[in-house]
């Protein structure tokens, strides 16, 4: 049996400034896209200048972080903003949903590209394998502040979190870190090294992360205001990433039953 460390979830304090490491986290989200958006930028059937590739992360960065907020209080918390609806600006009490940020993101490009005339699908196909890794930086942040703990369990890793109670649970948070992060970076960033036809790239990343989301939320503890929500077993995160699983099998099915012209190579 393990015992969570207790992390400090400020990792810089200067005078009334703290610097969370959750924040960091976010910075090397980004900063990681950048540099892998950079490097595929050149290696696809339409090249990114390098203030295109900034702009991107840009307003990739702006659907995450309203998205992310709005999709957390929307999905899960909508009691409390029906209550409190002024609870949706309070950013610093903490709440993202990766639902959200996803479709926050979808909607930025989606404007984004209009503005400078590329294919908005070929767009998603080349930022699908960049996302696992800010998904896993996140992941990291999570076990650092102690949050989206697992369920309680018997398994030798299990961890006894000390500010939620005194059982062993799963660290889910790393099981997250693991699949929807390394794993899924590994597939998707080498399934894109190759020429594929539109659709197959971010439908592969659809159905991963989905898949991966749907099987890890056994082991994650359910929010407690919202338990689960059918079964006994079945929860919100569940909920959402369903349509997930679907979408990415009908883009791979689209992708290969008459391909289109190659999206990336």
């Amino acid at each position: 049996m393990l015992t969570y460390p207790q992390i400090d979830p400020v990792a810089i304090s200067l005078g009334p400034i703290s610097v969370h490491w959750y924040g960091i986290m976010y910075i090397i989200a980004f900063g990681g896209a950048w540099v892998l958006a950079t490097y595929r930028a050149a290696r696809v059937a339409d090249p990114w200048t390098a203030e295109q590739i900034s702009d991107l992360i840009f307003y990739g960065a702006l659907g995450v972080v309203l998205g992310g907020r709005m999709g957390s209080v929307l999905f899960y918390n909508f009691v409390r903003f029906v209550e409190d609806p002024l609870w949706l600006f309070r950013v610093w009490e903490g709440g993202m949903s990766f639902h959200g940020g996803f479709l926050g993101v979808l909607l930025a490009l989606f404007l984004y590209t209009r503005h400078i005339n590329k294919d908005y699908w070929s767009t998603i196909d080349f930022i699908a394998p960049l996302v696992p890794f800010g998904l896993g930086a996140g992941r990291i942040g999570n076990f650092i502040g102690g949050e989206l703990w697992g369920r309680p369990t018997d398994v030798a890793w299990g961890m006894v979190f000390p500010h939620v109670d005194k059982l062993p649970r799963h660290p889910s948070q790393l099981y997250e870190a693991a699949l929807e992060g390394v794993a899924l970076f590994v597939l998707v960033w080498f399934f894109s090294s190759k020429q594929r036809p539109r659709f197959a790239v971010s439908g592969l990343f659809a159905f991963g992360y989905g898949s991966f989301r749907f099987f890890i939320e056994f082991f994650r503890e359910p929010d407690s205001h919202l338990g689960y929500l059918a079964f006994e077993w079945f929860t919100m995160g569940q909920l959402l990433s369903t349509p997930l699983i679907f979408v990415g099998l009908w883009f791979l099915y689209l992708a290969y039953r008459r391909p289109v012209r190659p999206a990336i190579h």
